[in-house]
């Protein structure tokens, strides 16, 4: 999980709505992860979906982030 850092009221606005967004994609990817619900994502300029099982870690079994390239949401 994305913790924010002891100074988070002194960043910048930008920075603090960066890691708000990096935070809450997070959760929508452990939400998916649990739920067994597929993520869908853009990806090679398609939507593609990407299966639940996908998303998990094989040894931990912990929901995983994906890599930045897998997680453009617009």
């Amino acid at each position: 999980m994305i913790k924010p850092p002891p100074n988070v009221l002194e960043l910048p606005l930008h920075e603090r709505g960066l890691l708000a967004l990096k935070a809450a994609v997070e959760e929508v990817i452990e939400e998916h992860a649990r739920e067994g619900l597929p993520l869908y994502i853009w990806r090679d300029g398609k939507v593609v979906a990407v299966p639940a099982e996908e998303l998990r870690t094989p040894s931990l079994d912990q929901p995983r982030v994906l890599p930045v390239a897998e997680r453009e949401i617009w």
